[in-house]
């Protein structure tokens, strides 16, 4: 989708019908997670918080600046004896890794800040993980491929990004945050990170990774969501 262009100074301005994708955004999320909201009693007891527009739906959680949005009204869980990243699609070797083998490629690390569709950033996030290149290498994708699609654990939950965004310098697959392996509510145990694009990009608990020809129709894109989100430049901020 083609966007206005921005002006110096001033928030770029969303066509008329994008407006409702922001909107949809929120209500999507609350239904989704509205079974999750028991109170204040309940989620202090509550260890994977997920806290759909916290302060507002649900009281105030020690979530470090973060919202945890889920589609389905749960969160995945990741057995490390089960789990593979599985590289698949337009490729000469189909790959499948465990996790074991996804950390013992080589090692990146970088300080970003996350912003989301909604309004809300985190600064100074520190991620570790690898590079997607480091990943493709071993699966070798054809010459026909131009993009690549996230499928994640929560089902339906796909995106896409081309193979020129999936190289920019600061996108990686991440499997630590701030020092830690990843969190479940963060997307354990790996999630895409591309800190120029709205959160709704950055796939949460990553399943697998197909080289295609184009890039396709993502979920919130499905619902009225830009499908390149880039960060002060799409339909959501």
């Amino acid at each position: 989708m083609d966007t206005p262009p921005v002006i110096e100074g001033q928030e770029p301005q969303p066509e008329e019908p994008r407006r409702y994708g922001r909107k949809l955004f929120l209500a999507t999320v609350v239904g989704g997670v509205s079974s999750l909201y028991w109170g204040k009693a309940a989620w202090d007891q509550v260890t994977g918080v997920v806290s759909p527009v916290a302060g507002a739906i649900a009281p105030i959680l020690p979530t470090g600046g973060w919202r945890i949005y889920t589609i389905s009204g749960h969160m995945p869980v990741f057995d490390p004896a089960s789990w593979r990243l599985r590289i698949g699609g337009l490729v000469e070797q189909p790959v499948s890794l465990t996790y074991d083998e996804l950390r013992s490629l080589p090692r990146a690390e970088q300080v970003t800040t996350f912003h989301c569709v909604t309004g809300w950033s985190v600064k100074n996030v520190h991620w570790a993980g690898v590079r997607i290149h480091d990943v493709l290498a071993r699966a070798k994708p054809h010459a026909s491929g131009h993009a690549l699609q996230f499928t994640s654990m929560e089902v339906p939950y796909i995106d896409y990004l081309t193979l020129e965004q999936a190289s920019l310098h600061d996108v990686m697959l991440a499997y630590e945050m701030d020092g830690k392996p990843l969190a479940r509510e963060h997307g354990a145990p790996v999630r895409l990170i591309i800190p120029e694009m709205y959160g709704y990009k950055n796939v949460k608990w990553l399943q697998g990774i197909d080289v295609v020809d184009q890039a396709g129709q993502g979920y919130w894109e499905g619902l009225g969501y830009d499908k390149d989100a880039w960060v002060g430049r799409s339909n959501g901020y």
